[in-house]
C-alpha cells in the first residue's frame, strides 16, 4: 500500500456519496506497501478501504473483485467490496479504477511478532482459502508463472549494471534448474500469490483477515504454500523449523498434502524465492525516471534467502528438508493402496 494518486477531501466526499457511506469524518492515506494508492475513510457509518489501482486493467481488477465476492459468500475473512449506487464495484478515476471495501479489524504483526499460534491460525486460513477455491470456476490469469517469471527476467538481464555478474550467473543457472525439475502436474487452484505479514490481521491470536488478492490467480496450492513459508518462516537470516511445523500443522489440518506435493516443496520454495527476486530487480532497474514516489522492496532479501535454498550458504534449511522429507504419512499412503 501507498500514495501514488493523491485524493483531496473534495475527492473524497465524492467517494463517500458514490458508495453512499454517509457522512465524512475523516480520512488518511496509507504509506506503506509499493503498488497502489490506499486511503482509510471513516464515515458516521464505520470504517473504509478506498483503493486506486495503479497497474490492473478493468478485466483484471473485475476478476479480482469477483474472487473477492465469491470468498465473502464462503465466509472467508478477506475484504468485502462495496457496491456504488449506480450498483458497480469500481470507479472510473483519473484514468484508473477506484474499488471501495469494509474495514477489517485487527492488526497487522512484524514477522518477528508472529508466533507459532498465528502461524498454525494462517496456515488454516490459507487451506481454506485452497478448498474454497475448489468450487471457483472462473479463470485468473497467473501473472507470476515459470515463463512469465522467464520473460521478466530476460527484459531485465539485458539491463542489469555489471557489479552485478554474479547474481545473475545464480539466477541463470536457477532458472535452467527449474526448468528442468518444476514439476507442473500438482494441485491447482485459486491462490493468494503473496501472503505476507503486512496483508494478514490479527486480534489476539485469532486470524481476522487475509488482504491484498492483487496477485491472486490459478495456480499450484504448493507455491502458494512455499510464498507462506519463505515469508513468513524466515527470520535473522535463516530458515525456522519451529515457524515452519506451526505453519504447515495449520494447513494439513484442513488439507494434508500429497506425496508428489512433499517432494516438490524444496523447488517450489525455490522458485518462490526466485520470483520475488526477479520481480524486485525488475521494479528497481526498469523503473520510471519520474517514478520518485514508489517504493521499492529490496531484491536481495529473497536472494539470500534463494542461496540458502541452493545450499550456497547456510540458515536452517537442513531441519526443514528433513521436515520435508519426513512429512508425508507414508503408513496412511500404504493403507490406502488397493491391495493386490
Amino acid at each position: 500500500m501507498a500514495i501514488y494518486t493523491a485524493l483531496s477531501k473534495r475527492d473524497i466526499t465524492k467517494i463517500v456519496d458514490e458508495f453512499a457511506l454517509g457522512d465524512l469524518v475523516s480520512f488518511s492515506g496509507i504509506k506503506n506497501g509499493s503498488v497502489n494508492t490506499h486511503y482509510l475513510i471513516e464515515t458516521k457509518r464505520g470504517k473504509f478501504f478506498a483503493k486506486v489501482d495503479e497497474v490492473k486493467s478493468e478485466l483484471e481488477l473485475k476478476q479480482e473483485l469477483e474472487l473477492l465476492l465469491h470468498l465473502r459468500k464462503q465466509n472467508f475473512p478477506c475484504l468485502q467490496p462495496i457496491k456504488s449506487k449506480t450498483g458497480r464495484f469500481h470507479l472510473d478515476f483519473q484514468g484508473k479504477y477506484l474499488t471501495l471495501t469494509r474495514y477489517l479489524d485487527g492488526i497487522e504483526l512484524p514477522v518477528e511478532a508472529i508466533t507459532p499460534a498465528h502461524l498454525s491460525a494462517l496456515g488454516h486460513a490459507l487451506a481454506n482459502l485452497h478448498l474454497i477455491g475448489r468450487s471457483y470456476k472462473k479463470g485468473i490469469d497467473n501473472r507470476f508463472g515459470f515463463n512469465r517469471i522467464v520473460t521478466i527476467y530476460r527484459e531485465v538481464r539485458r539491463q542489469l549494471p555489471s557489479h552485478l555478474k554474479n547474481i545473475v550467473r545464480v539466477l541463470d543457472d536457477e532458472f535452467s534448474y527449474l526448468e528442468n525439475y518444476l514439476d507442473n502436474n500438482l494441485p491447482k487452484g485459486i491462490i493468494h500469490g503473496d501472503l505476507f505479514p503486512d496483508n494478514v490481521k490479527f486480534k489476539g491470536n485469532r486470524l481476522t483477515g487475509v488482504m491484498d488478492f492483487e496477485a491472486a490467480c490459478r495456480g499450484k496450492l504448493i507455491y502458494d504454500l512455499a510464498t507462506a513459508v519463505n515469508a513468513l518462516c524466515y527470520i535473522d537470516d535463516r530458515y525456522r523449523i519451529d515457524r515452519f511445523e506451526a505453519l504447515i500443522s495449520g494447513y494439513e489440518s484442513l488439507r494434508p498434502l500429497s506425496l508428489p506435493e512433499w517432494d516438490s516443496f524444496p523447488n517450489e520454495l525455490r522458485f518462490s524465492a526466485l520470483r520475488f527476486t526477479v520481480t524486485r530487480i525488475k521494479d528497481f532497474y526498469l523503473r520510471n525516471t519520474d517514478d520518485s514516489q514508489r517504493v521499492y522492496k529490496d531484491f536481495k532479501e529473497f536472494y539470500d534467502r534463494l542461496l540458502i535454498l541452493r545450499r550456497e550458504k547456510s540458515g536452517g534449511m537442513e531441519d526443514i528438508l528433513l521436515a520435508m522429507a519426513t512429512g508425508y504419512d507414508y503408513r496412511k499412503y500404504q493403507k490406502s493402496k488397493p491391495s493386490k
